[in-house]
C-alpha cells in the first residue's frame, strides 16, 4: 500500500513509519521535516499537501497539539489550539483525504487515554480526544465501505515519559503503540477506538 503518515517525526510516528516501511510505500509529512510539509490546523494546507502527493490508500495521523492545563488556568486560545488542531485538523484529514483515497483505503487518527481516564491538568486534551472519537464512529456509519476510518487511543508512550523524567509503570514503548495503528491499517474494522493494549 502507500500509505502517508503524518507527524513521522514524533515518537509515535517513527515507531509507525518503521514498522510499516518493512512492507508498504510510505510517505512522511510533518510540520517542518519529511518528505513533504503540512500545517495540521490548516486546512490549505492539508488541502496542498493531498494535491501534491495524489492517490493513497491509507492516511495516518499520529499527531495533534493541546495544551495541558487546570480549568482555571487555560485561555481560549489554548482550548482554540486543541480544537484547531489536534481535533479539526484531523476531522480535516478524513474530509479532504476522502477524495485522494483509493476505494476501501484507510484514516488512522490518534486520540488518548485521557478521553476516558482524566487526570488534573487534561482538560482540553480529554474533550478533543473524546470529540474526535464521537467523530470516527459517526463518520464510519456515513463512509461505508468506501473508506474505513479509525483512531488509535494511546497511553503515555515510554520514551516520552522517561525524557520528561517521569515513572514509566502503565507506559508502552513508542514500538508497542505502533502495533495498534497497524492493526488499524492493515485489517478491516471501522469506526473503532483502538486501545493500544490491546495490541501488545
Amino acid at each position: 500500500m502507500k500509505i502517508l503518515i503524518i507527524g513521522a517525526s514524533g515518537t509515535i510516528g517513527k515507531a509507525v513509519t518503521e514498522k510499516l516501511n518493512a512492507s508498504h510505500e510510505v510517505i512522511t509529512a510533518n510540520h517542518n521535516s519529511g518528505d513533504y510539509q503540512v500545517d495540521l490546523g490548516n486546512k490549505a494546507s492539508i488541502t496542498a499537501l493531498f494535491e501534491k502527493i495524489g492517490p493513497v490508500d491509507a492516511v495516518v495521523s499520529t499527531t495533534g497539539m493541546a495544551q495541558f492545563g487546570t480549568l482555571e488556568q487555560l485561555s481560549d486560545a489554548d482550548y482554540q489550539l486543541g480544537l484547531d488542531n489536534k481535533l479539526m485538523g484531523q476531522v480535516n484529514l478524513v474530509r479532504i483525504g476522502k477524495a485522494y483515497l483509493s476505494e476501501g483505503g484507510s484514516v488512522t487518527l490518534t486520540s488518548g487515554f485521557l478521553a476516558q481516564n482524566p487526570i488534573p491538568g487534561s482538560i482540553s486534551l480529554s474533550m478533543v480526544n473524546g470529540a474526535l472519537e464521537g467523530f470516527v464512529r459517526a463518520a464510519a456509519l456515513e463512509l461505508g465501505e468506501s473508506l474505513r476510518v479509525n483512531t488509535v487511543s494511546p497511553v503515555f508512550v515510554t520514551e516520552t515519559a522517561q525524557a520528561m523524567g517521569m515513572g514509566t509503570e502503565g507506559t508502552l514503548s513508542a514500538e508497542q503503540t505502533a502495533n495498534a495503528y497497524q492493526a488499524s491499517i492493515e485489517g478491516n474494522m471501522t469506526g473503532q477506538i483502538l486501545d493500544v493494549r490491546d495490541y501488545v
